[in-house]
């Protein structure tokens, strides 16, 4: 039973469903407002039994299609039963159905209906319209959440893969923290095996640094005998000649006065193997080693230490009077030391001297021997303090002139080595605001070439008594002795003069010069005797 009643209703349904349809496709309300308008348009031009036509024609298809509906309206109401729409068609059909449905009466006139229709019409047309707004708008939201749906699931995706990444991140850097503490206890056993091997070999390279010293003093040694047993026995048949010709001279004078007199005039010169002689092997080697020497300290260490005071003193030329300054102070307390030293060693020699040679040349085979009894460091702190007593010269306030230790350390054993030689080198008296030697000095890059004086001296040049053997470096320039008047800054500076002209002020005086050529007539030719010293 309640199979066919279900069944009845769904062929209702299909039949509303397709009279429905059939209505749309149609298009009936389409074509009837499209004659009306064609009525309207052609209102005036028409005659009155072509507009009562036309409006007859609008009637009959408007009454077809309200019968249409009202089919559809009874199949609609059937498919809700025996009551279905009853309070629907009550509320809004009945009004419809009554005596005023096709005449208008009351108050309510013809105009009035149609404007009520309007605003119906139009407010259903509102109503129809917010409607798909509404819709349309729900669509874009759906939409919008299924997109925000979708990036909450990938964000959700992303965050488990970087939860992830970050575990096995985790996993790793603790594996590599594991195997980087094993390396770096592996790294340092090998530096402390390698501190030990370095300790190893410097304790070797120390023993090594000895043998190497103790090599060269033996064959400094052996060439000098081999030098010295050659000289002797060239001259040999020299000082037999000499001595038979001294005889033969002393027979053939017959006073005594005479023979004083011969003596005096013979004079003594140095043999060949004289460790004074200019040709002595020592001499030599030392001199040409020394000034090669002499010529790396001005292309590299000059160069070191000219660095090094730039990162304290951006006054180049106030670096550059440092540089000479410590030069000059380094040779004056050498040769001051070795005049000491020298002295002791020639008196602690007089006394026990015996032997064929002189005891000049004793002590200078023993300097030759022991160059390297300098107290090197004792030295070094007299050109510091020199160098802070100059008033030529400045550092700023954090800096102090031990920046360039290492520079007057070799400076000063250079001067000594050179000082210690039989014929000595020295370095030229050089003074600001001096004339230009042009023997003596080259200019630098930096120079006024017509200038006739020295604004500052660069690096000194190189002397062995008045002979110049390598120039030096100045730079000259105009008002050169205003310059070196300013510099004096204090009163007292001509009262109170530096070590190196204290140096100079104590030379041998003239007596002292003539015991010294009655000594070793040699060393009057010697800067020992010449004032230098």
């Amino acid at each position: 039973m309640r199979g066919s009643i279900k069944s009845g209703s769904k062929k209702r349904a299909s039949k509303m469903a397709e009279s429905l349809r059939r209505l749309v496709n149609i298009g009936t309300f389409t074509v009837l407002q499209e004659k009306l308008e064609r009525w309207l348009d052609n209102y005036y031009i028409n005659t009155c039994d072509q507009n009562v036509a036309r409006c007859c024609e609008i009637v009959e298809l408007n009454a077809k299609v309200q019968g249409q509906l009202f089919k559809l309206l009874q199949v609609t109401a059937e498919s809700g039963g025996m009551y279905g729409g009853a309070s629907i068609i009550k509320s809004r059909l009945l009004p419809f159905l009554g005596q005023n449905f096709f005449t208008s009466g009351g108050s309510v006139t013809a105009d009035t209906s149609l404007s009520v229709l309007a605003e119906a019409a139009a407010k259903n047309r509102e109503i129809d319209e917010l409607q798909d707004m509404y819709e349309t708008s729900l669509t874009e939201l759906e939409a919008d959440l299924k997109d925000k749906e979708a990036e909450n699931q990938d964000l959700k995706d992303e965050l488990v893969e970087a939860k992830d990444q970050l575990n096995r991140s985790l996993r790793e850097s603790t594996s590599n923290k594991m195997l980087g503490e094993v390396e770096v206890r592996e790294l340092r056993r090998k530096l402390a095996l390698a501190e030990d091997e370095v300790r190893t070999l410097r304790s070797k390279a120390g023993m090594l640094t000895d043998y190497e010293t103790q090599i060269r003093h033996l064959r400094d040694d052996i060439a000098l005998l081999t030098a010295r047993r050659d000289s002797l026995y060239r001259s040999t048949s020299s000082f037999t000649k000499d001595d038979s010709i001294l005889s033969s001279t002393l027979r053939e004078e017959k006073k005594p006065g005479d023979v004083y007199n011969s003596l005096s005039t013979y004079r003594y010169t140095p043999r060949v193997g004289s460790p004074l002689s200019v040709d002595d092997p020592v001499q030599r080697v030392r001199q040409q080693n020394y000034i090669s020497r002499w010529n790396d300290m001005f292309s590299q260490d000059r160069l070191d230490a000219m660095d090094t005071l730039r990162r304290y003193s951006d006054d180049y030329e106030n670096n550059q009077r440092i540089i000479f300054l410590a030069i000059q102070e380094a040779f004056s307390v050498s040769k001051m030391a070795f005049r000491q030293f020298k002295m002791k060693v020639r008196a602690n020699l007089a006394a026990t001297h015996i032997g064929p040679e002189t005891l000049e040349e004793a002590v200078q085979d023993y300097v030759n021997r022991n160059t390297d009894l300098c107290d090197l460091t004792g030295m070094v702190a007299d050109v510091i303090r020199a160098l802070n007593r100059s008033p030529k010269v400045s550092l700023p306030p954090d800096a102090t002139f031990s920046i360039v230790q290492p520079f007057i350390r070799e400076a000063c054993k250079l001067a000594w080595n050179m000082s210690a030689l039989a014929h000595p080198l020295d370095i030229a008296v050089a003074t600001d605001a001096e004339l230009f030697d042009n023997n003596k000095y080259r200019r630098s890059y930096d120079s006024e070439y017509t200038a006739p004086l020295v604004s500052h001296h660069i690096w000194p040049s190189l002397m062995q008594g008045a002979k110049v053997l390598m120039k030096g470096e100045a730079c000259t320039r105009r008002g050169a002795s205003l310059g070196a008047s300013r510099r004096s800054r204090s009163p007292t500076r001509s009262t109170s003069p530096s070590p190196r002209p204290r140096s100079r002020s104590r030379s041998l005086s003239p007596s002292r010069r003539n015991r010294s050529r009655s000594i070793s007539p040699s060393r009057s030719r010697s800067p020992f005797s010449s004032g230098v010293w």
